[in-house]
């Protein structure tokens, strides 16, 4: 198994950057992801500062795009494609700034049309943002998130055929969002074993892994909330025991509601805590 990374899914403070650093270290991360899902609060120097003091404390930095930023629309012009560019090459400017390892960014919606003409869009689009990265020397690598709702763009198998078509992006794989399409489906270790081989086989020598982790609660297959860890049905153990037969390391970012939550998914990661009981679904 290689290593495993741990962080929130949050700046634990926005006052600065040793404090944010200071306080990652404190609750024992070595992984955090900038979140910029509601838009932007921090600037280039900040980034900047961020990422020395976190490459001094040896903490993999990751960037979260705002969820306004994601490519496949329908036509590339006019007002949301411009923002959603605007948006992503923003975030590419940060995670340039601060050394991050990628931008994570939404998969974007059918929007009435079948998945392999919506995947056929966001693979021509992420082409003509990346031209405009290069120029401006943001060529940052991306990362697809597999995404919570059952009837549109965003399971593990688009966000794979997205990043098998397009060299400088990954899959993210979101563990609870899949739990909750798959109707709580994911409580072995060979769920979680086929969804990382199947991400494994895309990604490049250098790559972690890069996933999402909380418990959640869904309906109709389509998430509705982040819990806390043991309200739902989610177990991150199997996950430990997937990632064993992977020699490839992993990021886990935890989007669990509170700290408690995070803490036992990063004790059960490290293997210093059992999983605890299940609480029924």
């Amino acid at each position: 198994m290689g290593r495993i990374r741990v962080g929130p899914a949050r700046v634990p403070s926005r006052e600065a950057p040793e404090e944010a650093v200071r306080l990652l270290l404190e609750r024992g991360y070595d992984a955090c992801e900038i979140d910029f899902e509601g838009g932007f609060w921090m600037d280039y120097p900040w980034a900047e500062r961020l990422g020395d003091v976190a490459r001094e404390h040896d903490i993999a930095l990751s960037v979260h795009a705002p969820l306004f930023g994601f490519m496949g629309h329908l036509e590339p012009s006019g007002r949301k494609w411009s923002s959603a560019v605007g948006a992503l090459d923003r975030s590419a400017g940060i995670a340039a700034a601060c050394g991050a390892e990628l931008v994570v960014l939404h998969p974007g919606f059918l929007l009435g049309r079948t998945r392999e003409d919506a995947i056929d869009a966001v693979v021509a689009q992420l082409h003509m943002l990346r031209e405009r990265l290069v120029a401006k020397e943001r060529a940052v690598p991306f990362g697809v998130e597999v995404m919570g709702r059952v009837r549109d763009l965003g399971s593990i198998h688009d966000c794979v055929a997205i990043a098998s078509r397009v060299d400088w992006v990954l899959p993210v794989l979101d563990f609870a969002h899949m739990h909750a399409t798959s109707d709580g489906a994911f409580t072995e270790v060979e769920r979680f074993a086929e969804a990382l081989a199947d991400v494994d086989a895309v990604l490049d020598a250098e790559s972690p892994f890069h996933i999402h982790f909380s418990d959640i609660a869904f309906a109709n297959r389509n998430e509705t909330k982040h819990l806390p860890y043991g309200e739902g049905t989610l177990r991150v153990g199997p996950l430990r025991e997937a990632l064993t037969r992977f020699e490839r390391p992993a990021t886990i970012v935890s989007e669990s509601p509170d700290e408690e939550s995070s803490q036992v998914v990063k004790g059960v990661l490290h293997g210093l805590r059992d999983d605890g009981p299940r609480t029924p679904g």
